[in-house]
């Protein structure tokens, strides 16, 4: 696999090991009422997610118009 999808995968991976995270941990009802869980792992892992999709469609474009433009 060439570096370039590399880089372009890993914040796809980084945002599934967050909701992993998120789920291992899970959440719980503290004695005082409220709500403990760590929620900040299920925006970060969007971000995570959606920053790897779009820099895996900017390098497949970039990659197929370096594929079809002509040789001189």
């Amino acid at each position: 696999m060439k570096k370039k999808y590399m880089f372009a995968t890993l914040p796809i991976l980084l945002g599934v090991l967050c909701f992993i995270i998120f789920s291992f941990i899970g959440s719980y009802i503290a004695e005082d009422g409220t709500l403990v869980e760590p929620f900040f792992l299920v925006p970060i892992g969007y971000l995570f997610f959606f920053a790897g999709i779009i820099s895996l469609l900017f390098i497949g474009v970039q990659t197929m118009m370096k594929k079809s433009r002509p040789r001189n």
